[in-house]
């Protein structure tokens, strides 16, 4: 079906109102007539029918227009009582007479409304030569810049291309075009020409051009600023940064600077002029991202008391899966530290050889030493962030592991660790600033007297002692274990105790003192004692983590406890969601640094807040958020959405995370079968009475899902926001950015006007894409078999996790290599090299083969993009090889446990007679037992085949590497290493030819 035809130029409004269409024409009285409101063919008077009036009564002459209004900005609107039943974005009203008469109208779109309004405004400017317009149109800058495009690529001179000539062309110009789009464009262009030919002429290139990168939105807002021109001068783009962008001091020049940036043609950035191409990728730049450049650097006080900063803080940090079976991984620290993690938790239990090491006790299989993890976060401490770094020590060591533990520190640490005695003349914490670079030591201390060499303390095990306190023998004490002095003497200033009451607290705990509260504890004191929670936090650390019944890892609400001022709330970073994107997007802010200033009324020694404020906040005056949901680009299809096609149904959802009163959420509409560009322009406000704690997540969805709907989302500080037209980059569900996938919007902040009920929140909106799902080992009834089968849950998401991890790798690889899920891995490589060579032509980057694995390493500094484009690389490499090393052993594994099953099969029926199993039940036993049976061959299966497709990738990778001149000349050795690895791979190669001859 030939696609809509988009608006992109004047003329297209021209056309558009000369067809007519269906229009609203809103009386004063309240009453609404639907009329078919149409151009005249020469462009003098607009028309509407059926009327009581004769013909010529029921026209408007252009040249009587005075102004037009889009919006509900006129009398009638305003005194109409089926006002608030009009969508404002769909209004727009025509001023005529010397009267100032006003012709309000109502479209059934936004888009159509826009094309009325450019259209009317365009022949009102210029009413004196229209027609030399419509003749004109071919000469634009924009035309004329398109042909000598053209004219530059047809070698022959002819004036014509071949169609692949002309889609590559055009995939230039705008990398983001499929070329499936292009391509059924010049067919719609050729079949309205009854062409059968496959050549491209100048003029039909133009034309697809046109209809394929403009964005109808982008056009509408270039002919407004621009004074109903086609381009933009340097005055307009002056205007249009300072009125709307907030840009403030900006100067002609600096408005040629751009111009002459983002231009595209010679011509236009030679007179000063931005045309639609230049000024739509001026929007797209990091120039109009919707976040504040200043946030993007420590911004804020950073001389204050550590105990009024919120705490980039990880839980369970050794984890990269659930922290019921989940390994012990070196990466989730690297992970962490790298995303500015400020509070991480090591659980430190006795290992052989007297070194202590650390594990989920849950899964003693994988372990890592104490010594290794100490050396990767002194490595990593202070990449992301230079403000101080706290070690939350879960000890579970005896005193002579203990003993090596401090060994350790001291020799891997040395002078970065904090040990200097907290001053009892202070009565606040030192500041981030005070403690730059220094690793801080949280955990049990013995008291003062250097005579105790050891002692007891409390035990740090918070998963066994809520364990405890929920058991029906809980009598209210605690476990004891020993504590060496050296050990002791290693924390300063966060010295963890046991929270009683806050009446007690606030009379003898010290300054230099942390509590730690369970998910459950901490919500209850929330919900009961809100107002003690806050004061408590100025001046003391408060320390939330998760409940020990989320074995799958799954996260807290973090805003919960930001509310209540608690600083370090541990967040379950290998577990992605809504959750974690609040605390991610919460910490974008102040630089990335770790570390966020708390709003002052929850620092200032004498102030009143509440955490369950239900209305305005005392001294701090509330702000009305406006924003307009403009249109989507480039949305994908869910990851997890199956059995349909790649058409999606997205619609917007906005979310305002903060204090109760602020929480908040509303939607689009849904726009039918549109990812390219769907238009929304649909306008909310959002009052918010505490802004400093407010966040905004804007969320894409699917209205038309199997499986999953979440397409994208973005989450960013009420502070961070920048007013004006912005783009907003979305995020994956794991959190990365998804190129070129972005919302357009526009942000205003006002001061609350007027009264209005602040926006209840909805429960309706699906939130997010599910956690992995794992297939599940059925219970059979019979212990004896059961036991075996359990063996096998760890072993089988073990499986499960290396093949979507490496699956999930490859495809963000191709993802930012712009290429579609079906791209080889070779052609993903042809487009990587391209983007690193420098600007002499050489490759910024070289193949090195480790371990017969293709890494490529940097050759010199690399800009931020090819960076990111190296991490993804090195994920991908990483994945592969973890899951080419581990697959044979889990295999193994599950492969053991199958076979141990199957020694039941003959008895199974005797088994269950035996256990009193009958008729239905037995029947049910021995179905599950099949079910058990069929998911750990089909696993096994899955695994095996996933190496050796790994293992293939890793050939593909290395060839191409090897084609694209990403090797630089190595040693001989290393040379004679590459070409064996060649030459085993040809050897596979042609023995498989071979056979399949």
């Amino acid at each position: 079906m030939p696609s809509e035809k988009k608006i992109s130029s004047a003329s297209d409004c021209i056309s558009f109102m000369q067809a007519g269409c269906e229009l609203k024409k809103v009386r004063p009285n309240s009453r609404i007539y639907n009329r078919f409101f149409t151009l005249d063919t020469d462009l003098q008077a607009l028309r509407w029918e059926p009327s009581k009036k004769d013909l010529e009564k029921a026209k408007l002459d252009i040249s009587a227009i005075k102004e037009i209004r889009l919006g509900k900005n006129t009398e009638t609107f305003r005194n109409n009582g089926l006002a608030d039943q009009i969508c404002e974005d769909c209004a727009f009203s025509i001023l005529h007479g010397e009267n100032y008469e006003s012709l309000d109208l109502v479209a059934n779109s936004a888009d159509v409304a826009n094309i009325w309004v450019s259209g009317l405004r365009y022949l009102v400017s210029r009413s004196k030569q229209p027609l030399d317009f419509m003749e004109g149109n071919q000469n634009t800058p924009r035309f004329m810049w398109l042909k000598k495009v053209f004219e530059a690529a047809d070698i022959d001179g002819n004036g014509i291309m071949l169609e692949d000539t002309s889609v590559e062309l055009i995939k230039q110009l705008n990398p983001t075009l499929k070329e499936s789009k292009i391509r059924l464009k010049f067919k719609e262009i050729q079949k309205s020409k009854e062409k059968l030919t496959t050549r491209v002429t100048e003029e039909e290139f133009c034309e697809a051009f046109c209809e394929l990168c403009t964005r109808p939105e982008v056009y509408f807002l270039l002919v407004q600023i621009s004074k109903n021109k086609e381009y933009l001068d340097a005055n307009d783009l002056m205007l249009f940064l300072e009125a709307e962008q907030g840009v403030t001091q900006i100067t002609e020049d600096m408005c040629l600077d751009i111009i002459r940036r983002y231009e595209l043609s010679e011509e236009g950035r030679q007179k000063g002029f931005l045309a639609i191409d230049g000024f739509t990728q001026y929007l797209l730049s990091p120039e109009c991202d919707i976040f504040d450049p200043e946030q993007k650097k420590v911004a804020q006080d950073m001389t204050q008391p550590l105990s009024h900063y919120y705490i980039n803080a990880s839980h369970n940090t050794y984890l990269i899966e659930d922290q019921f079976r989940g390994p012990a991984d070196i990466n989730g620290y690297v992970r962490a530290l790298k995303m500015g993690c400020r509070s991480i938790e090591l659980d430190v239990n006795d290992g052989s050889d007297n070194e202590p090491i650390l594990c989920n006790r849950n899964n003693m299989t994988t372990h890592l030493s104490f010594r290794s993890v100490i050396e990767v976060i002194n490595k990593f401490a202070f990449v992301a962030s230079e403000y101080p770094l706290i070690l939350c020590l879960g000890n579970h060591c005896s005193l002579p592991q203990q003993k090596v533990m401090v060994q350790q520190m001291k020799k891997v640490f040395g002078s970065k660790l904090y040990t200097e005695a907290p001053l009892p003349s202070e009565s606040y914490l030192p500041s981030p600033e005070k403690l730059k670079r220094m690793i801080i030591v949280k955990g049990k201390k013995l008291p003062s007297d250097p005579d105790v060499l050891e002692g007891e303390v409390t035990d740090e095990d918070e998963e066994a002692e809520m364990s405890r306190r929920m058991s029906v023998d809980y009598n209210g004490e605690q476990k004891q274990i020993l504590l060496c002095r050296e050990l002791s003497d290693l924390v300063s200033i966060c010295k963890s105790v046991q929270y009683r009451d806050f009446e007690l607290s606030m009379k003898s705990q010290n300054y230099w003192e942390i509590c730690s509260f369970s998910e459950t504890e901490a919500s209850r004191i929330a919900n009961e004692y809100p107002e003690d929670f806050v004061n408590y936090n100025k001046k003391f650390l408060s320390r939330i983590y998760p409940s020990a019944m989320r074995i799958d890892s799954s996260n807290l609400n973090p805003q919960d406890f930001w509310n209540c001022g608690c600083q370090i709330v541990a967040m379950n970073f290998q577990t992605p969601g809504p959750m974690m994107d609040l605390h991610t997007g919460w910490f974008l802010q102040n630089g990335g640094c770790g570390y966020v200033l708390r709003p002052s009324i929850m620092r200032d020694e004498v102030s009143y807040f509440s955490a369950n404020t239900k209305g305005i906040v005392p001294g701090v005056s509330p702000l009305v958020l406006h924003i307009k949901i403009i249109s989507g680009q480039n949305f994908p299809k869910p990851k997890g959405a199956c059995a349909k096609g790649d058409v999606i149904d997205p619609y917007v959802c906005i979310e305002i995370h903060g204090i109760p009163a602020d929480c908040s959420e509303q939607r689009t509409k849904t726009v039918q079968q549109n990812s390219d560009n769907p238009i929304f322009d649909e306008t909310f406000e959002f009052q918010v009475n505490l802004p400093e704690l407010a966040v905004i997540r804007f969320v894409v969805l699917d209205d038309d899902y199997i499986g999953d709907e979440f397409i994208g989302q973005y989450t960013i500080p009420f502070e961070c926001l920048q007013p004006g037209y912005r783009h907003v980059p979305l995020r994956s569900f794991v959190g990365d950015v998804m190129e070129h996938v972005t919302l357009f919007v526009h942000i205003a902040i006002t001061n609350r006007s007027g009264g209005g009920k602040p926006q209840k929140r909805s429960l309706s909106v699906r939130m997010g894409k599910k956690v992995r799902e794992y297939t599940m080992l059925r219970n059979i009834g019979l212990k004896t078999i059961d036991d075996i089968f359990k063996i096998a849950v760890h072993p089988l998401r073990e499986a499960i996790d290396m093949r979507e991890n490496m699956q999930n790798a490859i495809v963000s690889v191709k993802e930012l290599c712009g290429l579609p899920p079906i791209a080889s891995l070779k052609q993903c490589l042809l487009t990587l090299s391209s983007r690193l060579i420098t600007s002499d032509n050489t490759p910024s980057v070289s193949l090195v083969m480790k371990d017969n694995f293709p890494h490529l390493e940097p050759l010199g500094a690399i800009p931020d993009v090819q960076k990111k484009m190296l991490a993804a690389y090195d994920l991908m490499i990483q994945e592969s090889r973890f899951l080419i090393e581990m697959a044979d052993t889990v295999q193994e594994k599950i492969v053991q446990c199958q076979k141990a099953g199957m020694e039941f099969h003959e008895e199974l029926h005797n088994l269950g007679a035996k256990e009193g199993l009958k008729g239905r039940k037995l029947n049910k036993a021995t179905e599950s037992f099949a079910w058990n049976i069929t998911v750990l061959k089909g696993q096994g299966d899955l695994l095996k085949n996933a190496k050796n497709e790994a293992i293939e990738n890793m050939k593909q990778i290395q060839l191409a590497c090897l084609s694209c001149g990403l090797s630089k000349a190595p040693s001989s050795g290393a040379e004679a290493k590459s070409k064996r690895s060649l030459e085993a791979i040809e050897e596979k190669e042609s023995s498989e030819d071979n056979g399949k001859l």
